[in-house]
């Protein structure tokens, strides 16, 4: 049973941006990390020997970030996966959408030609794990519901192809997180662990990631759901420091790429953000670059140490 708590390098999406590969392996060291989550910035062999080396070293795993095939390539794919194995990689963590799924599509054809041309993308992309025999665990972002997401996992059915399991990110699509990870959890490869606080606005709601104990989510109770039904995925925190994010709900064009779902699902979500919604979410950007960049390190090493405090988790310097 894995018994370590790893970062991943979203955890400094708004202001370190991480570049280097083996210097962000180092960062989150020093802040106690079991390991990374990450893209990497060198295919040489010389780096990934070196990569490999430290991380061994250091006793912490790697996990790789990278993009699908597209239609008309998958050298970039094939090249991640090689690179994977020789670092003795757990999985690569891919995404289907890079934003979010209300924001991106203004008609509901858009959103079935993203959906056709990701199938397709992903029929690659299974073919080649399978054969490879490297895990692909493809993220629940903001895109693709409960019900959709399980019928790729069935569609593409394979231990070698499952979910990057994000335990907010569903909130934004109107769906109970628990529902979320108590339907994914039998294909999970590796996670995004989070915990979550909303507030309702004019056009729906707000959400931010917050320190551990600060929201809604029971993390001690997902972890443990987590090392219970899949002892070998890595709990990867991911908290995102920013401002909150917009989920306008109560507009029309949110509605487009979803059909004739329920308003059940409306009701149920702004009666949650009702019942825990809290009187103010955590600011950002209204501050410096410098007090950004440490409220940003600051909040993962915040997680870390409570994860220390409150799961059976090894994280480092804070054990």
């Amino acid at each position: 049973m894995n018994t370590k708590m790893g970062v991943a390098a979203t955890c400094y999406l708004s202001v370190m941006r991480p570049r280097e590969t083996l210097t962000f392996l180092e960062h989150c060291s020093a802040r106690g990390a079991g390991g990374i989550q990450m893209q990497l910035s060198s295919f040489e062999p010389e780096y990934l020997k070196k990569l490999r080396s430290r991380a061994e070293q250091l006793g912490m795993y790697l996990e790789l970030m990278g993009p699908l095939p597209t239609a008309n390539d998958d050298t970039q794919f094939r090249k991640v996966i090689s690179a994977g194995k020789e670092l003795g990689a757990t999985c690569v963590r891919c995404g289907c959408l890079s934003g979010r799924r209300y924001e991106t599509f203004d008609t509901l054809e858009k959103w079935k030609d993203f959906v056709n041309a990701s199938k397709d993308s992903l029929i690659r992309a299974a073919s080649i794990v399978e054969k490879e025999k490297f895990p692909l665990a493809l993220e629940n972002h903001k895109d693709w519901t409960i019900e959709e997401m399980m019928a790729l996992m069935k569609l593409f059915s394979s231990e070698y192809f499952g979910v990057c399991l994000d335990t907010g990110n569903n909130l934004s699509l109107l769906e109970d997180p628990m529902a979320t990870i108590e339907a994914l959890l039998p294909y999970v490869i590796t996670t995004h662990v989070k915990d979550m606080a909303v507030k309702d606005y004019d056009d729906g709601f707000l959400m931010s990631e917050v320190n551990f104990g600060e929201g809604m989510l029971d993390i001690r109770r997902i972890v443990g759901m987590i090392r219970k039904a899949r002892p070998k995925a890595n709990i990867n925190l991911e908290m995102i420091t920013r401002d909150p994010l917009k989920v306008p709900c109560l507009t029309q064009k949110y509605w487009l790429t979803f059909g004739d779902r329920s308003g059940y699902l409306l009701a149920k979500s702004l009666r949650l953000t009702k019942q825990q919604g809290k009187a103010a979410l955590p600011g950002f950007s209204e501050f410096s670059k410098e007090k950004q960049a440490r409220m940003e390190d600051a909040n993962v090493v915040t997680c870390l140490r409570w994860a220390a405090a409150n799961l059976q988790l090894w994280v480092g310097l804070f054990a």
